[in-house]
C-alpha cells in the first residue's frame, strides 16, 4: 500500500514540476511514474482499465502538443484519482 501512496506523492510532485516549467525534469519522472503505476492496471477492473487508458491517452496527447498544464492536471487530478481506485479492493 506504501507503494500507490508514493505513486500518488510523485504524481503531484511531478505535476508540480509540470506547472514549474521543468518540463523535461518532469518528462523524465512521468515516464518512471507511468511505469511503476502500469502494474496496477491488470488488477482492476475492465471499467477501471478503460479509464487508465483514457487518462494515459490524453496525458501523452497534451505532452505532445506542449500543454504542460494539462499534462500536470490529468496527473494530478485524474491519475491521483485512478490510483486512489486501487486502493480500495476489488
Amino acid at each position: 500500500m506504501t507503494a500507490y501512496i508514493r505513486i500518488i506523492e510523485d504524481a503531484t510532485a511531478c505535476a508540480h514540476l509540470f506547472r514549474l516549467g521543468r518540463d523535461i525534469e518532469a518528462a523524465l519522472n512521468m515516464v518512471d511514474l507511468v511505469d511503476r503505476a502500469m502494474p496496477l492496471v491488470p488488477t482492476r477492473p475492465v471499467e477501471e482499465q478503460a479509464m487508465w487508458t483514457q487518462v494515459l491517452t490524453a496525458m501523452l496527447e497534451c505532452q505532445e502538443r506542449q500543454d504542460w498544464l494539462g499534462v500536470a492536471d490529468w496527473l494530478e487530478y485524474e491519475m491521483v484519482g485512478l490510483v486512489r481506485m486501487a486502493l480500495e479492493p476489488v
